[in-house]
């Protein structure tokens, strides 16, 4: 537990670990700055307090991580619990609005994947100019060229400098308690500010204002979503040991002791973080932030890599390059194209932004707007999942949302000075991801209209035999039933069947990882047919000559050294009445030519692969 606990600090906390470096410098000193009096530096830290307690604490460690999906957490786990086929109805309906919440929840963690990055480590080397201002010129190239370095080792995977992480963030945690501490010493009546008396009066006194400052109060918690996403890792009770033991602890001296030294000092509120530390440690302490916001933007980005892998598995993004890093843990893998994709935004961000204040007027706007819709699937969870009654849902439903809809409601202020460009990302990926779960469903439709009941196939067997030729044909097809097109137009054209025909498919569940004994089901049919059907789950790897193995196991005489996969690869045409807009065919079009190719996607030998081509009208 202790092993697991050090190590969840590492991967876990990095995100919210470091938000001590610019939370509550911008309640004083950004966009909507009030002034560091002694009432209001206790109203905002009581705020801090009950926001860390009761979202945090209680929302997430107590009830959002109860809502596991077989042990893994996060919002597409999340939504695959609630998630169905679409039926015909008012609860097909709903189920369709609970999904696209989902859907769109996931997409908003991409552009808080692109911020964080950014806005940590620039913070972080920010704290050169406290020293001298002779860097303020070197900031953001040397905060480029950290970034540059951090996406260029991705490929590597996380398995060598994972074991280092835990015990970095142990110090870091060690570290800004003990120089709260020092500062509390001072000024120990800053203690009494746990009274939420105290975040009552700063709203009464501060009305409009104050409410704008929660959107800067939000940022001690923007790591919530981290918690609940990294579950399967560790499991409930190493994170939960973590935070009550070390982080809470840590996070809560630290910004009491910048909330002491503002009453002492307010002309720190442009650095209060850094103004901790004593002459002689600055440059230690601008180190030590430097590699804890690396750590931070290391977990964010591994939790993209991991978040694109689910979508990929569920159907909801096209097949794209993944690389497992590490030969022992299969959640350790790198995707080319988000990693890129996540450098360049980063990058462009910093360039943009300029400033780490800046950038936290676009930071908070995606991560409110996920808590709200994790509350809003948690409700659904408890009432239907678990047999909560409804009052009992309702009551805990409400006492999260008003929390939730104030930050959000604080949030949108931040739209028009940056918070709209994760908006727009989030609404570009949930256009992607809808578009292609849309196109694929009409695809699989039209294959099984096209597709020969396989009753009728046979009876044509039996009235025209073909000539049978030795070897084992496996004919990969996405239906579970009938006949695939590509077995057909074989026959048509070479005249000949393989004495041994496997019909292949592959379903992903909504569960994370299917057990090995229950993975493969084999059908046998007739004249030498086989319909072999594989389940795999949203956190898993399919694996094709792994499922004939394992047919093997269930009776099936496959030699592998005698197979030949068959598989089509379409070509799409619109049909005379499309049922997607024309633009919304031609994006599904473009991706599906561009995904990745099916062979390396199910890990097929490339020299055993027949392509057959195939023209299809959706």
């Amino acid at each position: 537990m202790a092993a697991l606990s050090l190590v969840a600090l590492g991967v876990v906390y990095g995100d919210i670990g470091t938000s001590p470096l610019y939370a509550l410098r911008e309640c004083f000193f950004g966009e909507h700055a009030i002034v560091p009096d002694p009432a209001n530096v206790f109203g905002v830290l009581s705020l801090i307090f009950w926001s860390l307690i009761i979202v945090i604490s209680v929302k997430y460690l107590v009830f959002v991580m109860r809502a596991d999906n077989r042990g893994e957490g996060g919002i597409l786990a999340l939504m695959a619990l609630v998630r169905e086929d679409r039926t015909k109805g008012r609860a097909g309906r709903r189920r369709w609005i609970l999904v696209t919440l989902g859907l769109f929840g996931a997409a908003l963690l991409y552009g808080d994947g692109m911020i964080t990055p950014a806005i940590s480590v620039l913070s972080a080397v920010e704290g050169l100019e406290v020293a001298t201002p002779v860097f303020q010129p070197y900031v953001i190239p040397i905060t480029i060229a950290i970034l540059i370095g951090l996406f260029l080792v991705q490929n590597r995977g996380t398995a060598t400098v994972g074991a280092v992480f835990g015990p970095i963030m142990l110090l870091w945690f060690i570290t800004i308690g003990a120089l709260g501490v020092l500062a509390i010493v001072r000024q120990p009546h800053v203690i009494l500010a746990v009274n939420p008396y105290y975040a009552l009066d700063f709203f009464v006194r501060n009305r409009a204002t104050g409410f704008l400052v929660l959107g800067s109060v939000f940022l001690v918690v923007t790591g919530g979503e981290a918690l609940y996403a990294d579950m399967g890792h560790f499991g409930r009770a190493p994170i939960r040991l973590a935070w009550f033991t070390i982080v809470l602890p840590g996070l809560l001296l630290n910004y009491f002791g910048q909330g002491a030294l503002l009453i002492t000092d307010p002309t720190t509120a442009h650095q209060p973080f850094y103004r901790l530390a004593p002459a002689g440690l600055l440059y230690p302490m601008v180190m030590l932030s430097t590699v804890a916001t690396i750590i931070a933007s290391q977990a964010i980005i591994s939790g993209a890599f991991s978040l694109t892998q689910q979508a990929v598995q569920l159907g909801y993004l096209p097949r794209v390059e993944i690389d497992f890093t590490s030969p022992d843990e299969r959640g350790q893998i790198y995707v080319p194209q988000v990693n890129w994709a996540l450098m360049i935004a980063t990058i462009g961000l910093v360039l943009g932004f300029q400033s780490s204040s800046n950038l936290a007027s676009a930071y908070g706007v995606a991560v409110t707007t996920t808590m709200v819709i994790t509350t809003v699937l948690l409700a659904i969870v408890e009432h239907e999942l678990w047999g909560w009654r409804l009052w009992a849902t309702i009551l805990l439903t409400a006492s999260f949302i008003v929390v939730d809809l104030s930050f959000f409601g604080a949030n949108l202020l931040k739209i028009e000075h940056g918070g709209w460009f994760p908006l727009v990302v989030a609404a570009l990926l949930y256009t992607v991801m809808a578009t292609w779960e849309h196109g694929r469903r009409l695809l699989r439709d039209r294959q099984r209209r096209i597709n020969m009941p396989f009753d009728d196939f046979a009876e044509g067997l039996r009235e025209h035999p073909p000539v049978r030729v030795p070897g084992t044909a496996v004919f990969m097809t996405g239906s579970p039933d009938g006949v695939p097109v590509a077995l057909q137009h074989n026959l048509r054209h070479n005249k000949v069947l393989h004495e041994r025909v496997l019909l292949l498919t592959v379903l992903t569940e909504d569960i994370p990882r299917v057990p090995r004994d229950e993975r493969v089901e084999v059908q046998p049919l007739e004249a030498g047919f086989y319909r072999v059907t594989a389940h795999y789950g949203f956190m898993q790897d399919p694996n094709a000559v792994e499922v004939l193995t394992r047919a093997r196991a269930r009776g099936l005489d496959v030699d592998m050294s005698d197979v030949t996969f068959f598989l089509g690869r379409e070509t799409l045409l619109p049909s005379a009445k499309p049922e997607m807009a024309r633009w919304r065919y031609r994006l599904f079009a473009f991706m599906s030519r561009n995904a990745r190719h099916a062979t390396n996607f199910f890990r097929i030998p490339t020299e055993r692969v027949v392509e057959l081509g195939m023209q299809i009208d959706i």
